[in-house]
């Protein structure tokens, strides 16, 4: 497979199925947390947030190119095993950084797991550094799983 032959566009309402299956496949370390109705809002919020990469009309990668107005987000960086090491990561990291910068977003930031060093290659490929003098503070919310 040659770089050319791999198509980014945004995913819709028809793609959501098949997403989610994907990320059970392919996404590391998932929280397992997804849902079709959580994914839908994703796209009716911002219809152009979800990334899908294609080879052939298969879904090969994701990723979720998040912007809240004031910051960049990437999220769900996905690359089916199979086809990993070609590229894909990185046209989908392009093409968000080319979304952002549209919006005159002036840095993007990545949720990476720290046990998944494959993707810490791809990201620190594509130009992106772990900041250790910030750390993530979450919290449940009610009512979630």
């Amino acid at each position: 497979m040659s770089r050319s032959e791999v198509k980014v566009r945004f995913g819709g309402a028809d793609d959501i199925p098949a997403v989610l299956a994907f990320w059970l496949e392919a996404a590391e370390g998932t929280d397992r947390h997804d849902s079709a109705d959580k994914v839908v809002a994703l796209v009716e919020r911002d219809p152009e947030a979800l990334l899908l990469a294609e080879d052939d009309g298969h879904l090969v990668g994701t990723l979720i190119a998040g912007w809240d107005g004031w910051r960049a987000h990437l999220y769900r960086l996905a690359v089916h095993p199979g086809h990993r090491r070609r590229g894909i990561g990185a046209a989908l990291i392009r093409r968000a950084e080319e979304r952002f910068a549209t919006f005159g977003a002036f840095r993007a930031d990545a949720m990476v797991l720290d046990d998944n060093t494959l993707a810490h290659h791809a990201w620190r490929a594509a130009g992106y550094s772990r900041q250790p003098q910030w750390g993530r503070w979450v919290k449940p919310l009610p009512g979630s799983r």
